[in-house]
């Protein structure tokens, strides 16, 4: 706690807003350093101050949480499912604080809660792999063995099949616990396996251990897919393309006022994308960049559906 006491609100610093970055820190080149993204966004377009705290560990996201609702932030924002019933018991013993909440649904009515279609990008980019890969084998790598991380996987493999109905497809989960997030060495580990098989396009959706994913596809002359944030630079003209994930747009929605309930990202809100940018031009070409925009017109107007894991509980 008192490693926690000196990133909180000073005294009398009141309705500021605070963030709560998950294990793996804000400069994880992924789903953590995009939610800072947000909240930097915000701090340079108001001119004031935000509170943060990286969790070390499971037992301070709540003490975080409490700390910075007790020291006056509002709202306070948490980053990840893991981090819903620590939002959850701290909202219920503050109800007049904002909170929100990023991958999970906590249903009190001083929180907002943000979720994300992300199968509609992953659709995208597995389009993408599919039509890249010279060995018709694409790959995918996840983080945590979890529905949300199945619902990545299930709209990549729908995006792959669409784009090359005869693509084979190999996936692979890093573990079942949230160290999962944070294994760089596992995932490049899984990554060779895939490739030793003929996969020569994989998709790191894994957190920080994507950050090994990538390293192992770009020693083996392979391509990667990053995710959450533009990862291209890390790997250029190794990495095809990155699925973002814009849990900014969520922190800098919920700094810039909380409006409680459920608030759904997807392509239609500019909530998610594929990257593209210098370090991956040269690997999208022109026919494969129209044929993934008119797919994703046709997800936007409906025409075309993507299953989502969550609610499936299947891909089918």
């Amino acid at each position: 706690m008192a490693l926690l006491g000196t990133v909180c609100v000073a005294a009398g610093a009141q309705a500021q807003p605070a963030v709560i970055f998950e294990l793996g820190g804000k400069f994880d080149k992924s789903f953590n350093q995009a939610a800072w993204q947000g909240a930097e966004r915000w701090k340079q377009e108001t001119g004031k101050p935000y509170f943060e705290f990286e969790v070390q560990n499971a037992a301070q996201r709540e003490q975080a949480a409490r700390r910075f609702a007790e020291r006056g932030a509002n709202p306070v924002v948490g980053i990840g499912f893991p981090q819903a019933s620590s939002i959850e018991a701290v909202a219920r013993a503050f109800p007049k604080v904002q909170f929100a909440i990023v991958d999970m649904v906590v249903p009190l009515p001083n929180v907002q809660s943000f979720v994300f279609r992300e199968h509609e990008g992953s659709f995208l980019v597995g389009m993408m792999a599919a039509l890249a890969s010279k060995t018709g084998k694409v790959g995918f790598v996840g983080g945590m063995d979890i529905p949300l991380v199945r619902k990545f996987l299930c709209g990549y493999e729908q995006g792959a099949r669409y784009a090359r109905p005869q693509v084979q497809l190999m996936s692979s989960m890093t573990g079942t616990t949230p160290a999962a997030w944070t294994d760089p060495a596992r995932g490049a580990e899984l990554t060779k396996a895939q490739m030793a098989q003929g996969v020569d396009v994989v998709f790191a959706a894994a957190g920080t251990t994507g950050l090994g994913i990538m390293q192992a596809a770009k020693d083996a002359g392979k391509l990667s897919i990053g995710v959450d944030s533009n990862q291209n630079h890390l790997h250029p003209g190794f990495v095809l393309t990155s699925m973002v994930k814009r849990t900014d747009l969520a922190v800098y929605q919920a700094f810039k006022g909380v409006t409680p309930g459920i608030t759904a990202l997807g392509l239609k809100e500019g909530g998610l994308d594929y990257a593209m940018d210098e370090h991956n031009a040269a690997l999208v070409s022109a026919d494969m960049k129209k044929q993934v925009e008119a797919a994703r017109a046709d997800i936007i107007s409906g025409k075309l559906r993507v299953v989502d894991y969550t609610v499936a509980n299947s891909c089918k």
